[in-house]
């Protein structure tokens, strides 16, 4: 018998992004330290080693974060985090600066960037930062967008692409904690104590019970099970 090769997995295989981030830096040691970093973390990176490619690619995408250089060779980076904001307000600005004196960042606050982080940095903490940031801006949303699921948190209503779901308050409650926290895998104790105001009960199935109920309304494949840790809706 001829042996089988397996077969390629599918491209649904692929895990979506956690979030799409712009990186603005002219150092392309910087550059290319921080995209590995986000890339292994699962971000979808976009980089540009000046102010005008930054601007463009910023007007080609919506990213969910950018991570802004100061000190850029064609234009000032406060000039750059102003017009970045004017066009995209929704965007968290984290600035990655060798000015580390309290007026650049006082001006960076004062102009709306969400966090500032001085050279030199440690990796570990500009991905802490990086999470806390998107977190809040998915927070901070009034329309959450996630794997073909659209909740809107003033109107308390839900899509499934062009279907609306009627969702009872729990059910509601418990998919907008998933959804805001698209791409990370939250554990039931998590789910109990956000969505219920529980402490921990290890006997406790009533987490299992409501995602049973959700997948019934929005599909077995909108909200995923990692084994041994809890229940994680993708990003994308």
């Amino acid at each position: 018998m001829r042996p089988t090769l397996d077969a390629p997995p599918p491209a649904s295989a692929t895990p979506a992004p956690l979030a799409r981030i712009l990186v603005i830096d002219d150092e392309p040691g910087i550059l290319g330290f921080v995209s590995r970093g986000l890339t292994e973390e699962g971000y979808a990176v976009d980089l540009a080693a000046d102010a005008a490619s930054g601007m463009r690619a910023a007007a080609g995408h919506d990213h969910d974060l950018v991570i802004l250089d100061l000190l850029l060779p064609d234009r000032g980076g406060t000039q750059v985090l102003r017009d970045l904001l004017r066009e995209h307000p929704q965007a968290p600005v984290i600035i990655l600066s060798a000015l580390g004196d309290t007026a650049s960042k006082v001006t960076s606050f004062e102009l709306g960037a969400e966090d500032y982080l001085a050279k030199p940095f440690s990796l570990e903490e500009l991905l802490a930062r990086v999470r806390v940031c998107l977190r809040h801006a998915r927070a901070r949303a009034t329309r959450i967008t996630a794997a073909g699921l659209t909740l809107d948190l003033i109107s308390r209503q839900v899509w499934h692409g062009d279907r609306h779901v009627q969702l009872p308050e729990r059910e509601f409650l418990l998919l907008r904690e998933l959804m805001t926290n698209a791409g990370e895998t939250l554990g039931k104790e998590h789910l109990l104590a956000a969505v219920w105001g529980y402490r921990f009960d290890p006997g406790s199935n009533v987490v299992d019970v409501y995602v049973r109920r959700l997948r019934a309304k929005l599909g077995s494949e909108a909200i995923k099970t990692v084994r041994g840790e809890g229940y994680r809706i993708d990003a994308a």
